[in-house]
């Protein structure tokens, strides 16, 4: 983990947050400021730049895992939803800890942005 990272900070708890799902290898929790009616980010707990750097298929792996069960939990995996993994500042990366986004509860259009 880095001392800066926005997202470290909340995997170590000292930012509080909405936490929706976690386990040992990942953390998920409600976005502050949603897109949707469902919006939560889905992180590893350490500390991965972008998918970009990625090297553990696994640990990339269990965010999509992770985010599939939560869309089940929260009822809108049979109308459907949408992930997203933003890489780099052009395509809209905010926060360089690689983070997933579970979108659902609304239409979703094509293509985005």
């Amino acid at each position: 983990m880095t001392e800066q990272c926005l997202f470290c900070r909340i995997v170590r708890g000292e930012i509080p947050v909405s936490i929706v799902a976690e386990d040992e290898h990942s953390i998920a929790f409600r976005d502050i400021s949603p897109q949707a009616p469902v919006h939560v980010l889905v992180i590893p707990r350490t500390h991965v730049a972008s998918l970009a750097e990625a090297r553990d298929a696994a640990e990339i792996g269990r965010l999509s895992l992770m985010a599939a069960e939560i869309a089940r939990r929260e009822g809108i995996a049979e109308s459907g939803y949408r992930t997203v993994v933003n890489t780099g500042s052009a395509a809209g990366q905010t926060v360089f800890h690689v983070h997933l986004h579970l979108l659902g509860g609304r239409a979703m259009h094509w293509p985005p942005g």
